[in-house]
């Protein structure tokens, strides 16, 4: 298939999302396909020089007149200009607000008709599209797209509730890089942590009170009066010295261990037993994915799109939100139970690396980026992908 000019645009510096994007289009130029980042900064996944990826920095005019920063308007000028200057095919941006609506802008400046493709990642609307003052901007913002899709079916319900929307959204899962994420080796790193009788749980979050981490504590107090047990809270945020409060209060403090914000994501999940995800709305999850392709099981809430990706008895145990009770006594039937958690921990490598893995979801990518453009793709099955390396 011919190799196509992508820009993309993300929140580079934190959230899933900015992860999700960085990662595909790193596999896109793999694919020989060339890559444009048009962001404030450079994606924090990007790292190291990569074949076919460009990065193009947004400056802000700080024009004296304006109050604000003007982002989203040198967002779509950028946008325009890299178009232009690049021949893209296609934009790819994550996030309807602002970033679609910057795409929009950015093709009103063209004399040709750029493709814009729209991926909703959740806050945009979970969060955003519950204020009646965005409502009318989200919903021009996704109509206005060529494609759209979303992380998560529950995520593409919401969407169509709230906005009213009948547009076609297509259904295109987060993913994980096989290659990156799988059960490593780290014997040596969780004696750091953990004694050889114990086990280890971890948190992996930013902080925030819809992460409902006060619930994580009251799990893990639970857990390590009836297994002997250490937990591992990774990242930062608002919440973070609340918590350390109620670890204090709890007498915790010694079973505690904050790692702050990590890059090395899969070498520090690998030292885990179970991953704690009892969040109050989550459009996909993508930790639990990431754990379950190291094959960490995963104890959570079922809320938003987690159920979609954790599936409730083979690869960790689903309870309502706030029922740190039932999500304890499923923590500790797992840690108890070497047969059951061997079989839990083998489903989850199975299902991670087949149902959501980097050749599938890019594949799915691409054929939306064809039909977008009307592109005629040979009929093919989509790639099966192994369940090992």
């Amino acid at each position: 298939m011919k190799p196509l000019k992508i820009g993309i645009t993300c929140y580079p510096t934190l959230g899933g999302s900015g992860v999700v994007a960085t990662e595909l289009g790193k596999l896109l130029a793999e694919k020989g396909h060339e890559i444009h980042f048009i962001t404030h900064s450079i994606p924090f996944r990007l790292g190291k020089f990569h074949k076919n990826i460009y990065y193009h920095e947004v400056e802000v005019n700080d024009y004296y007149v304006f109050r604000y920063p003007p982002y989203d308007i040198s967002l779509a000028s950028k946008m325009a200009q890299v178009a232009k200057m690049q021949n893209l095919d296609l934009l790819h941006v994550h996030y309807a607000v602002p970033h679609a609506i910057c795409a929009f802008l950015a093709k009103q400046m063209l004399d040709r008709d750029l493709k814009t493709v729209t991926t909703l990642h959740g806050t945009d609307i979970t969060v955003l599209a519950q204020d009646e003052s965005l409502k009318d901007m989200i919903r021009l913002a996704i109509t206005k797209s060529d494609a759209v899709t979303a992380v998560s079916d529950d995520l593409i319900k919401e969407t169509r509730e709230l906005l009213d929307i009948t547009q076609h959204i297509d259904l295109t899962y987060n993913f994980v890089d096989k290659r990156v994420y799988y059960p490593r080796e780290c014997s040596s790193l969780r004696k750091d942590f953990a004694a050889d009788n114990e086990k280890i749980l971890m948190h992996i979050s930013n902080f925030r009170p819809v992460k409902r981490v006060s619930d994580v504590i009251d799990i893990f107090a639970k857990v390590s009066n009836a297994v002997p047990s250490k937990l591992l809270l990774v990242g930062e945020g608002p919440e973070l010295s609340k918590i350390q409060h109620k670890i204090k209060e709890l007498g915790l403090e010694e079973k505690v261990h904050f790692l702050g914000k990590q890059d090395d994501v899969a070498q520090v999940i690998s030292v885990a037993d179970l991953m704690l995800l009892p969040s109050e709305k989550e459009s996909f999850g993508l930790v639990a994915l990431e754990a379950m392709a190291c094959g960490v099981p995963t104890i959570g809430s079922a809320a938003g799109g987690i159920p979609e990706l954790v599936t409730h008895g083979e690869t960790g145990y689903l309870s309502p939100i706030g029922d740190t009770s039932q999500m304890a006594v499923n923590a500790i039937r797992l840690l108890k139970d070497p047969k059951l958690y061997a079989d839990f921990r083998e489903a989850c490598i199975q299902r991670a690396t087949t149902r959501f893995c980097n050749d599938l979801i890019t594949d799915e990518y691409e054929q939306i980026y064809y039909r977008v453009l009307g592109i005629e793709s040979p009929a093919q099955p989509l790639p099966v992908c192994s369940d090992r390396l």
